[in-house]
């Protein structure tokens, strides 16, 4: 603060450092707050999926029909939880992340794995084009990306198809197309925001309106330099 040359403005000058010490002392404990918050997710997160994981054994080990339904609603659980997470340590994601090269057909087919008995279920055929492409990124981040997209997929198809291929070797690009229902076109300037469901979705009941989201997310955090 400059210095003052009567008592009025070093009195104001005081009530300023005062407002301002009482707004650090604030944010300070904002701050605090939210990182037990997010502490306590985390943990959460990963004690629950124990339990899933259990349950996904004991689920597996029965062939009745009764239990595909159940080992659809716990891959279901699965998502929820994986997306809990993702919306937690989204905004922290940069730093969170371990680039290394990765075959993108193994990662594709790491999450075509998980859903499987949804294929089956519903009936749809699946194109996948059997291709190496070595890629930089996190794994666990687009492996993220991957099953968000797929699981969209599957749910607005009924015995269509799901492709998964790669249209420009050169920049990696990877499509995952599917015979569905598709996208309202009034609805698609807004799919990447947060709680937007759409005609689809409100349909649906079910949707969230975070999964795009949090992939557009990861998108922008990864096109930013990790410094």
């Amino acid at each position: 603060m400059p210095s003052t040359s009567d008592l009025i403005e070093a009195n104001y000058q005081d009530i300023l450092l005062a407002i301002y010490d009482e707004k650090k002392k604030m944010i300070s404990k904002v701050d605090s707050k939210q990182t037990e918050m997010v502490d306590y997710f985390t943990l959460w997160v990963h004690q629950i999926k124990t339990p899933i994981a259990a349950m996904r054994l004991l689920v597996q080990s029965e062939h009745r029909e009764q239990y595909k339904e159940l080992l659809e609603q716990i891959l279901r659980i699965e998502q929820y939880v994986e997306m809990v997470l993702g919306y937690i340590k989204i905004d922290n994601s940069s730093s969170d992340l371990v680039l290394e090269r990765h075959n993108l057909l193994e990662l594709v087919k790491q999450s075509i794995r998980k859903y499987a008995h949804l294929f089956i279920k519903k009936n749809i055929v699946l194109e996948l084009q059997e291709k190496d492409c070595i890629v930089l990124t996190d794994e666990k981040w687009l492996v993220f990306v991957i099953e968000q997209i797929l699981s969209n997929a599957l749910k607005y198809t009924n015995g269509g198809k799901i492709s998964i291929y790669i249209v420009d070797e050169e920049r990696k690009l990877l499509v995952i197309e599917d015979t569905g229902i598709g996208i309202a076109e009034e609805d698609l300037p807004r799919v990447f925001e947060k709680g937007f469901t759409g005609y689809n979705g409100r349909m649906d009941k079910k949707a969230t309106g975070i999964g795009l989201y949090l992939c557009k997310k990861f998108w922008t955090n990864c096109r930013t330099p990790l410094l």
